[in-house]
């Protein structure tokens, strides 16, 4: 869908790096390595979304010349272009159709490819809550056919959670999903639930 409007691949690319998680910062150099493309054609890419406001910059400490780029959650279009570019990879649509339709979750959020912004057509998703399995794999059968992505689906008890944040990286997570208060979040730093970009609030089922 956006591939029809945005011409460039690597600025599509820098979108869906940026947007689908805000917490996500990255170099240059790290980003070309990623893309598997030249410097000079993502910088070329960086500086225009740069220009336009879209991305914003900060030096690294020490090195004058190496940026680390950020989305620019200040900007008036943001919400809009984040929400355009979770509804294209169906991030939105695991929300609304898988999520919100399981009852007692306290907390789901994205690890991975989806997390780190890459759109590789796995969607790892995690479930804190108490959660009915087979209803939830009815829920991602018919939504992967929908979203043409695969979902792998984790079902963790609030206790289970604690343990495993470092192995599931979860403090550079995507958070899509937070029935409790702040500190039940899987980490913190660089996660949706920083201030300007909270997860949605379930309300309570009984």
């Amino acid at each position: 869908m956006l591939d029809s409007l945005i011409t460039s691949k690597t600025r599509l690319k820098l979108l869906m790096k940026f947007f689908l998680n805000p917490g996500t910062s990255a170099y240059l150099r790290g980003l070309a390595e990623e893309f598997g493309e030249s410097t000079n054609s993502v910088r070329v890419e960086l500086n225009r979304l740069s220009k336009a406001g879209f991305l914003e910059a900060a030096e690294a400490e020490g090195d004058g010349r190496t940026r680390l780029y950020r989305a620019n959650e200040r900007h008036p279009l943001f919400p809009e272009l984040q929400q355009i570019v979770r509804k294209v990879t169906g991030i939105d649509q695991v929300v609304e159709q898988i999520v919100s339709r399981l009852g007692n979750v306290e907390l789901a959020f994205i690890t991975g490819d989806y997390a780190r912004g890459v759109d590789s057509g796995l969607i790892d998703l995690v479930l804190v809550g108490e959660i009915d399995r087979a209803y939830l794999d009815s829920l991602v059968g018919k939504l992967e056919e929908i979203i043409r992505r695969k979902i792998r689906t984790l079902v963790l008890s609030v206790d289970e959670l604690e343990p495993l944040r470092s192995r599931l990286g979860a403090s550079r997570s995507l958070i899509v999903w937070n029935a409790g208060a702040r500190e039940t979040s899987p980490g913190k730093g660089t996660s949706a639930t920083d201030e300007g970009t909270a997860a949605p609030r379930a309300p309570r089922r009984g």
